[in-house]
């Protein structure tokens, strides 16, 4: 079974599952409130900057937009 990356990567729902994996280790590992805040946001920024870059590099090469026909 082949792992389409591209999909996972641009998935809501894989970097909550990180964002909450990540929670989960701090707080077991005893890290304190600021720093589980600040690796969380970190994140969910880095997840949603991935997602753009995937969603307009799918869009750039099926050449989606808006042309006028002639």
């Amino acid at each position: 079974m082949k792992i389409d990356w591209k999909r996972k990567l641009s998935s809501r729902k894989f970097w909550a599952l990180l964002a909450a994996l990540a929670t989960s280790i701090l707080t077991a590992a005893g890290a304190g409130e600021s720093v589980t805040l600040q690796v969380t946001g970190v994140i969910g920024a880095v997840g949603a900057c991935v997602a753009y870059m995937l969603s307009e590099s799918y869009a750039d090469a099926n050449g989606s937009g808006d042309k006028t026909e002639e």
